[in-house]
């Protein structure tokens, strides 16, 4: 997959697309999913053009990956899910629904989510 600068996260790191912000630094956006799938479901997005996981972790610097992994952890806590208990979830390529080619986590959480679709 081939990274498109056009997607929709790169268009909202460029301020054309409005989000609902939650975290920003010099690594990382963090918004509010548009579309939740729990009380809490927030989007945490590198500012790199990076597709998937496996194109960031190969790609990415040491300090945008230690960045990008410790502001997940800081943003699970300043959501308020940390004691109860959340899923982080990135999806990779059209056999898991990855809609937009831009990688991204999950935080989902606030509520019991129930058992993980292995089986």
């Amino acid at each position: 997959m081939t990274y498109d600068p056009n997607n929709i996260f790169a268009r909202i790191l460029r301020g054309e697309i409005p989000c609902k912000k939650v975290y920003e630094d010099q690594h990382v956006l963090a918004f509010h999913d548009i579309h939740p799938q729990a009380p809490t479901h927030i989007l945490v997005i590198p500012k790199g053009a990076y597709v998937s996981f496996a194109d960031f972790s190969e790609k990415a610097t040491p300090e945008e990956i230690v960045g990008f992994t410790r502001a997940a952890g800081l943003i699970a806590r300043q959501a308020g899910v940390e004691d109860t208990g959340y899923r982080i979830l990135a999806n990779h390529g059209p056999d898991s629904h990855q809609e937009v080619p831009h990688y991204h986590l999950h935080i989902v959480g606030g509520k019991k989510l129930g058992p993980l679709l292995m089986r």
